[in-house]
């Protein structure tokens, strides 16, 4: 895949697995989508058909060709100085986007001045459920706000790209993300630091799509000053990040270009507030072309000549009562009346006779008719002449100036960190490559911003590594806050490894390389999948990709189906996490199965917690505080109760209730530890069949247990499975 942006001329190249252009594409979410024209079936059939495509015929998909189109481009003999020589189909894409470029007739690109690998490794995998779960750009909720909208405290919008780009695509590089970090750290104790350069930065405007406009061949003469005053800006940006000291700012500092040369030219030869079209005004200044200075002069002066023209000419010949005029059909004359043309000079040409005065023309009117009706003509020529060589000139600049302009967008979101930090009272995370993910006082970024006034938001611990606690059984009461908690441990870390400061009182977090979630419930109407299949091939998705680091956030998994196949499923995919024979995934499991709390005594790295609440009789009030240990109810009618259920359904609904217990309760026997005897252990189920396999399976000594007898051991288990 390639993706390219025409307007900044930013162009990315990768290669992957289905699975990893499915998240390129919802991270980049591109307008249109190039494919060849056989292939769109299987590009709904893998993607859906929410991407806008456009289908081209199979000669833009060469490999040779496309290969000889980017040598062309970029005019170089390899690629490896892009780092893209081995990718062999990522060249195939990247070749039909010149392709494409060039049928729709976009000759003039020189602002696409490189193209870069997207490196896999670099960043952390955020599938597209993810991105969509985490409600990082956009939220399926009217009017509801999305982490960008929290996070974005950008001037910029090339700085507003950018904070998208580095949400969507966070670093698995430790140096890197502390690099942001310590940047972050040192703005928020230099406050007079930040203030100036934000006003700069807000000076500098969108720097990026100017000069892509330029390399067009559709730059303004507005914009041109605009490029002007944002390169002139680029001079105390420059000196501030270099006097810092502080190691990343600095960095920034030495690769930035001021550009002195062409800044003074276009200074120098533009108006300070030129027409914003050529022919609308003036655009060229004064003293540039001697020629355009003269037609100006014509032009703007055109009554002033003509009466020194008459007073000279009026003094020369006596003739005080003669007049300079002009018609359509004789141009510039001077007309004399009858009684002084004794007076009249040889050189002058009679022209017209009138009743009482006769209309004459000279060699100076006529040079001089010349000149003012060709002036506006002229003009507009030389004006369009001077610009556009003024913007080829800028033609060689363009790269410096693309790298300027990613060096302020930079900046742009470090500050935006920086700000956000300060103003919400967040902490410097401790980023490194432990097997540690420990978060105090956590907080959701989101939710907090959006509480009444006056109202606190209820902070969390979170712990998980890979020895002792790697998965987290969290139950509790609808309403309650599990899926909040869930949330925000993602974005918590989400944020530490883009480099921004995080909500909670302090946070450790051993980098991570892919973020899961299986978080709310939808359904895929179009495709003709329902909410409990898009829930289990999200899950799916999932279990395929585990990897040592990966951190997964599951909730209410199972919910869709009938109870005991939703128990079934969700301590299925718990034990095949925890039993992975290569990855230990920390895992955040939210549930209403309280079932599962048994898992904690089968299997040393899974632990129970609940969100706790409080009850007084029938009122039940949510703490929202996780604590150690399973619950037994879910208070699902007390949701209803709070929902506005008619009392009639409550009442009944709360009989049902306790008519289901007690037969629940009679049927388990005896209360089951972290059940409290509400909900059947899966373990206690009364059929016979299941209670002999599980007499035989704890009978069975597995240390001492040979190959050939557990081989035998299983095929009695199987005897007693088929009856």
């Amino acid at each position: 895949m390639a993706f390219l942006d025409i307007s900044t001329g930013e162009f990315h190249v990768s290669e992957g697995t289905f699975d990893y252009i499915d998240k390129l594409l919802a991270n980049y979410a591109p307008k249109e989508i190039l494919l060849k024209r056989e292939q769109e079936k299987t590009f709904v059939e893998l993607f859906g058909v929410k991407y806008y495509t456009y289908k081209m015929d199979e000669w833009a998909f060469s490999p040779q060709a496309g290969r000889d189109k980017l040598l062309t481009h970029f005019n170089t003999s390899s690629l490896k100085g892009f780092g893209i020589e081995d990718l062999r189909l990522g060249t195939v894409a990247a070749g039909a986007a010149l392709f494409y470029l060039e049928l729709t007739q976009h000759d003039r690109l020189r602002h696409i001045s490189a193209v870069s690998r997207i490196d896999e490794d670099r960043h952390v995998w955020l599938d597209r459920f993810t991105v969509h779960n985490l409600e990082l750009f956009s939220s399926p909720n009217e009017n509801a706000r999305t982490l960008v909208d929290i996070m974005d405290k950008t001037i910029s919008p090339m700085g507003a790209r950018l904070l998208k780009r580095w949400l969507s695509m966070p670093l698995k590089e430790v140096p890197a993300i502390n690099a942001r970090l310590n940047a972050v750290d040192y703005f928020l104790q230099q406050p007079e630091l930040c203030d100036a350069l934000k006003i700069n930065i807000y000076e500098i405007g969108d720097l990026e799509r100017i000069i892509s406009r330029v390399a067009a061949g559709r730059c303004t003469p507005r914009e041109m000053v605009q490029l002007k005053n944002a390169l002139r800006v680029l001079q105390p940006v420059k000196e501030l990040c270099e006097q810092s000291g502080e190691p990343t700012l600095c960095k920034i500092g030495e690769q930035i270009y001021v550009c002195e040369t062409i800044a003074t030219r276009i200074e120098k030869e533009l108006e300070a507030e030129p027409a914003n079209q050529i022919g609308k005004g003036s655009v060229i200044a004064a003293g540039v072309n001697a020629e355009l200075d003269e037609l100006r002069d014509i032009s703007r002066n055109g009554k002033d000549y003509l009466l020194d023209v008459r007073q000279r000419e009026a003094e020369r010949t006596g003739i005080t009562s003669l007049k300079v005029g002009f018609n359509n059909v004789f141009g510039y004359y001077i007309e004399v009346r009858d009684t002084h043309k004794s007076k009249v000079p040889p050189e002058w040409v009679r022209k017209q006779t009138l009743v009482g005065a006769e209309r004459y023309i000279t060699e100076e009117l006529k040079q001089y008719e010349e000149k003012i009706l060709g002036a506006e003509e002229k003009i507009l020529v030389l004006e369009h002449q001077l610009f556009n060589d003024l913007v080829v000139s800028l033609l060689d600049y363009i790269v410096p100036v693309q790298l300027n302009a990613s060096l302020v967008a930079q900046l742009d979101c470090l500050l935006s960190f920086a700000e956000l930090a300060g103003k919400h009272h967040y902490c410097k995370p401790v980023v490194n490559t432990t097997d540690v993910i420990n978060i105090k006082e956590g907080r959701h970024p989101v939710i907090e911003q959006l509480l009444p006034p006056g109202e606190t938001y209820v902070t969390n611990d979170v712990y998980v590594d890979n020895n002792e606690q790697q998965i987290m059984i969290i139950t509790g009461p609808n309403m309650s806050g599990k899926s909040a908690l869930l949330r925000q441990t993602a974005l918590i870390v989400l944020m530490a490894q883009v480099g921004c400061y995080v909500p909670a009182s302090s946070a450790e977090i051993g980098v991570v390389d892919k973020i899961f979630t299986r978080v709310g419930a939808s359904d895929n109407i179009s495709q003709g999948e329902s909410t409990f299949m898009v829930e289990m091939n999200e899950t799916a998705s999932i279990l395929h990709n585990l990897s040592n680091r990966s951190l997964i956030l599951l909730d209410e998994i199972g919910r869709g189906t009938s109870t005991y196949d939703g128990i079934s499923i969700a301590w299925a995919m718990v034990e095949y996490i925890h039993e992975h024979p290569t990855a230990k995934a920390k895992t955040l499991f939210a549930t209403h199965y309280h079932e599962l709390n048994e898992m904690e005594e089968l299997y040393p790295r899974v632990k129970n917690y609940n969100v706790s609440v409080k009850e007084d009789g029938k009122q039940v009030i949510f703490l929202r505080k996780l604590r150690p240990g399973g619950v037994a109810h879910s208070f699902g009618i007390h949701v209803a109760r709070m929902a506005g259920m008619p009392n009639a359904v409550l009442n009944s609904a709360e009989q049902m209730l306790l008519k289901l217990e007690s037969q629940r309760g009679s049927h388990a026997g005896s209360k089951h530890p972290g059940t409290g005897g509400i909900q059947m252990s899966i373990f206690q189920l009364d059929d016979p069949v299941l209670v002999k396999i599980r007499e035989e399976l704890s009978k069975i000594n597995i240390e001492k247990l040979s190959p050939l007898e557990a081989f035998d051991k299983l095929r009695e288990l199987q005897k007693i499975g088929k009856g």
